[in-house]
């Protein structure tokens, strides 16, 4: 996303070409920080309390202080005030450890316009390839020292799953761990369906990031008549599934059009999904 606005906390909106970030601040060198990304509708950030749980939830496991919530959303409230209803708007909120030597966190908010391509994926669809990711599924968890599920600044092996699916030709990756048992996307997680069952992974034992929006269908598939399933899959079983899609907050639902390079038949329950997200009240 281009961000058109910027604020600061302690600041609020900051004038375009005014400097906003220390050269020593340890979310730009370490990538010492966590974010969340929020869609934006008719003006107003779509469940945002429950990206403000995974913000918080994040901030206790790599022990970095928050303001309280009431001052995160005052912040979010000064970069979206004015914006207009009808423009759909990609809200982010990152806060990071602060200047080196024991500065105060950091934290700003940005907002610009849901990018073309996000759009584009809802519509059309994604091809996706699966990555290696050289774990097994559960080990990240088990390990302890190891802040799994959080959504971190650090960003550099999404960026290069990124520059790998440019190169070759595909939309998005979904990571495999050592045993074949597909994980999640760079920015995204996977969901399918199998009969009248949707499923996802699940976060608790493979320390992939809990989405937000999948949460949010898998809690409300009932409406649907769908009942619901967190366990591991396997490329093979995505491709015989009765829809397999991608979901993150600006992109909401896109389905996996073709994986691995074997395309897959479009689920009729596509714009069935897509419609659940799309009437759901900010």
């Amino acid at each position: 996303m281009v961000a058109s606005r910027v604020a600061m906390l302690g600041r609020g909106v900051v004038p375009a070409g005014e400097p906003v970030l220390r050269g020593d601040d340890r979310g730009a060198l370490h990538g010492d920080g966590l974010f969340e990304t929020m869609h934006l509708r008719d003006g107003r950030p779509w469940l945002l309390d429950a990206h403000l749980a995974r913000l918080r939830a994040g901030a206790a496991a790599v022990e970095l202080s928050l303001p309280p919530d009431g001052a995160l959303v005052e912040l979010l409230d000064a970069v979206r005030a004015d914006w207009p209803a009808e423009v759909e708007g990609a809200l982010r909120l990152v806060c990071t450890r602060g200047p080196e030597g024991g500065g105060p966190p950091t934290v700003w908010a940005t907002l610009g316009e849901v990018p073309a391509a996000a759009k584009r994926a809802r519509r059309d669809g994604v091809t996706v390839a699966t990555l290696p990711l050289g774990v097994p599924a559960g080990a990240r968890p088990a390990l302890g020292w190891l802040p799994a599920g959080t959504k971190s600044t650090s960003y550099g092996v999404s960026t290069a799953a990124r520059r790998w699916a440019a190169r070759n030709g595909v939309d998005d990756v979904l990571w495999l761990s050592t045993e074949g048992y597909v994980l999640e996307g760079p920015s995204a997680n996977v969901v399918w369906l199998a009969g009248s069952t949707l499923c996802t992974v699940p976060a608790a034992t493979t320390g992939i990031l809990p989405g937000v929006t999948a949460r949010w269908l898998l809690d409300h598939a009932g409406d649907l008549g769908l009942s619901t399933e967190e366990r591991l899959v396997t490329p093979a079983e995505l491709r015989v599934a009765d829809g397999a899609w991608l979901t993150s907050s600006l992109r909401g639902l896109a389905e996996v059009s073709s994986l691995d390079g074997s395309d897959l038949p479009r689920s009729d329950r596509t714009p069935i999904l897509q419609a659940l997200l799309a009437f759901a009240v900010p």
